[in-house]
C-alpha cells in the first residue's frame, strides 16, 4: 500500500497544468493502452554508491501487460519489476489513465534521490513537478526527439543535495501516442568521491 500511495502522488504530475513544449511530450496521453502484441517491456540498468537505505538495482526489466485482476473483471494494467534484488507487481492502473512506465521512473527517483540525500520526498518530487511542467529543452537526436530537464539546477538547496543538483531527465520520444523509447536520470560524481547515480530504461 505505501508503494501505491507513492505512485499515486507522482500521478499527480500527469494532471492538466499549463506545461512547457517538453513536458507536452513527455505527458502525452498515451492510452488506452491496447497492448495487442503483448507486454512492453523496458531493460532496467541503475548503478550508484551502495549505502544504508539505497542498494542499486543493477540490471533488470520492467513489463507493462493488461490484467482482469479485479472484482468487477474490468481490464487494468500492471507492472512487473524483476532485478536481481526485487521482484514485484506494481498496480493496478487505469487502462486509459497516464503512463504507468513514467510514473514508475519518476517514483524511483524519487525514493533514490531522497535515500541518497536524506531530503524530503515530498521536497524532491515537487521539484520534478514543477521542472517538468515548466522547464526543459527539446534535442532532435535522428528520428527521434528528446526532452532534456534539470530539475536542481540553481535551486536554494542546491548545497545539501549532495551532488544531485547535477540530476539531468533525458526522455527520447519519437510518436506521442507511442511508449517512451527511453528514460534517463543521471548526475555527475556525488559528494564525498561516490560514484554518480544512474537509472535507465530502455524499450525492447
Amino acid at each position: 500500500m505505501k508503494i501505491l500511495r507513492s505512485l499515486v502522488l507522482i500521478g499527480l504530475l500527469a494532471s492538466p497544468l499549463r506545461a512547457g513544449e517538453a513536458g507536452d511530450l513527455v505527458f502525452a496521453d498515451r492510452g488506452p493502452w491496447d497492448l495487442p502484441q503483448g507486454p512492453l517491456v523496458w531493460t532496467l540498468h541503475q548503478t550508484g554508491p551502495r549505502t544504508q537505505g539505497f542498494a542499486p538495482l543493477g540490471e533488470g526489466r520492467i513489463s507493462l501487460a493488461r490484467s482482469t485482476q479485479t472484482a468487477d473483471g474490468q481490464p487494468v494494467l500492471e507492472l512487473t519489476e524483476e532485478t536481481p534484488g526485487v521482484q514485484r507487481r506494481i498496480g493496478p492502473f487505469p487502462v486509459s489513465g497516464g503512463d504507468p512506465a513514467l510514473t514508475f521512473f519518476l517514483e524511483t527517483i524519487t525514493r533514490d534521490m531522497a535515500a541518497l540525500t536524506g531530503g524530503s520526498p515530498f521536497y524532491i518530487r515537487n521539484r520534478l513537478k514543477d521542472a517538468l511542467f515548466r522547464g526543459g529543452e527539446l534535442r532532435p537526436e535522428g528520428d527521434a526527439t528528446t526532452a532534456v530537464f534539470a530539475p536542481f539546477k540553481d535551486d536554494k538547496n542546491s548545497g545539501r543535495m549532495a551532488g544531485f543538483d547535477t540530476l539531468e531527465l533525458r526522455f527520447t520520444l519519437d510518436d506521442p501516442k507511442r511508449p517512451i523509447r527511453r528514460m534517463l536520470a543521471e548526475t555527475g560524481p556525488l559528494a564525498g568521491g561516490r560514484p554518480a547515480y544512474h537509472s535507465e530504461m530502455v524499450l525492447k
